[in-house]
């Protein structure tokens, strides 16, 4: 069995298929990677909404594989900074510990978090504190046995002593294909998923969503994505409501990645409801 995910990660595989490499949501997104040969890795991001909105961000990291230390520094444009401090086998192993600290200069807001992350072979829980908010804590824990998984997440109101939200969830994860199902905001939103390897070229998700509190209707979505080639591949996917995206992904050449995409909306094509969007990577 392979190590037991993150609890947010029990319907990974899934949640990615139907999210990942879609590329409608901006008209326009722009990624350069640079790695320097004493292990600081630089990413530029920019991204232009459909609206017309531009935003970017700069993020420096740096690793020391032999400490376990990671340090990444990030500033956006909305001129937020965030800096995170991570300690991965240091103190045990298994154990990570990050501190992230953001600050906004033009409100002076502040913020700062701790988090724990602990992970072996049948074991992944982790526990979340913002300082400064409340203070609120979360935890969550996952454990597996042959392939089945069970956990649940809590966050918790320090200063008034309550919890605020809770939820559970179980799945089955095998080499080729997983499910699993999660009961979420106080076990009100209920989501069942599916994820399946078809074989080398082929792979194909579904969710299914019931929100107990709007009423009976079930949300469904459907994906699929098809490896062309080695440096190429297409996805598409359709929810209940007949709105549709597909999307073609290709590495032009080393280092260069280029996406296209776009959504409609099949009830409505004689209206302008359908967005294109187009996404270039860098990276060396």
């Amino acid at each position: 069995m392979a190590a037991v995910p993150a609890y947010s990660d029990i319907a990974k595989a899934a949640n990615d298929l139907l999210s990942k490499d879609f590329y409608h949501l901006s008209s326009g997104s722009l990624e350069v990677k640079e790695t320097t040969p004493n292990r600081v890795a630089f990413k530029v991001t920019g991204k232009s909404s459909h609206d017309a909105a531009t935003s970017g961000a700069i993020e420096a990291k740096y690793s020391d594989k032999s400490t376990g230390v990671t340090v990444t520094q990030t500033w956006n444009t909305a001129n937020a900074l965030e800096s995170k401090v991570e300690l991965a086998d240091t103190f045990a192993k298994g154990l990570k510990a990050e501190g992230i600290f953001s600050f906004l200069p033009a409100s002076q807001a502040k913020g700062v978090k701790a988090n724990l992350q602990f992970k072996q072979s049948n074991f992944h829980g982790r526990a979340f504190l913002d300082v400064l908010k409340g203070p609120t804590t979360s935890i969550d824990a996952l454990i597996g046995h042959e392939g089945f998984l069970a956990g649940g997440s809590a966050a918790f109101d320090i200063q008034k002593a309550k919890i605020t939200n809770y939820s559970l969830a179980v799945g089955y994860h095998a080499p080729t294909y997983n499910a699993a199902v999660t009961a979420t905001d106080n076990l009100s939103v209920f989501s069942a998923s599916y994820y399946h390897k078809v074989n080398k070229l082929v792979e194909a998700g579904s969710k299914a969503t019931w929100n107990s509190k709007t009423g009976n209707t079930v949300g469904l979505e459907v994906a699929a994505k098809y490896r062309i080639d080695p440096v190429s591949f297409v996805k598409a996917k359709i929810n209940d409501r007949g709105v549709a995206a597909v999307a073609y992904n290709v590495l032009l050449r080393d280092g260069v990645k280029l996406g296209l995409g776009a959504s409609f909306d099949t009830q409505k094509l004689d209206q302008a409801t359908h967005k294109v969007g187009t996404s270039l990577t860098f990276e060396n």
